[in-house]
């Protein structure tokens, strides 16, 4: 019995082994397109940009955060993108890529990743967009900082959300203070 359970275990644990090698590559192309589309989503027009890494300090300490600056023909920066995160939201994790125009006002932004609740938190995907009831696009995080009116602050929460709501208001933050550097 032990010799059968060995084997099934290390046949299972080859055939995993080669699906992974077989799909990582697709994977990581669907990821690079993702990241892609979502930086010519959330920036303002621009001709070129350029990918660099900024350490920004979270709660957890130090972190690593990918920035992508764009500039114009003449190479004037009009803007940057950011892969912000928030581990607290009401699911777990949500990320967004981030822009911001050169001046810092928030140019847009795209959900790349959630695990909230679907009906609820899942609207922060449209929900604080130029037509969105909690429109954050146009606010700049510098003047004030982003929270929900129940925090005190201009955004409008995810009715039945607050808690996506702080997390995306908060990963915006992130975003901003990586834009700042």
């Amino acid at each position: 019995m032990l010799v059968s359970l060995t084997a099934i275990a290390l046949v299972a644990s080859l055939a995993l082994a080669l699906v992974n090698n077989a799909t990582k590559g697709p994977i990581e192309e669907v990821n690079k397109k993702k990241i892609a589309e979502a930086v010519a989503k959330v920036l303002p027009a621009y001709d070129n940009y350029t990918i660099d890494t900024v350490q920004v300090t979270t709660p957890k300490g130090s972190q690593p955060m990918v920035r992508y600056t764009a500039v114009d023909a003449n190479g004037a920066v009009v803007g940057k993108a950011l892969e912000a995160w928030d581990d607290n939201g009401f699911g777990g994790k949500i990320s967004a890529m981030v822009g911001f125009d050169a001046e810092g006002a928030i140019s847009g932004y795209e959900i790349l990743s959630s695990a909230e609740t679907p009906g609820l938190g899942a609207k922060a995907d449209k929900w604080f967009q130029k037509d969105g009831k909690g429109n954050v696009i146009g606010m700049q995080p510098g003047q004030a900082d982003l929270k929900v009116k129940k925090d005190g602050g201009q955004v409008d929460a995810i009715t039945g959300s607050t808690i996506t709501s702080r997390a995306f208001c908060r990963l915006v933050q992130l975003a901003y203070q990586a834009f700042q550097l």
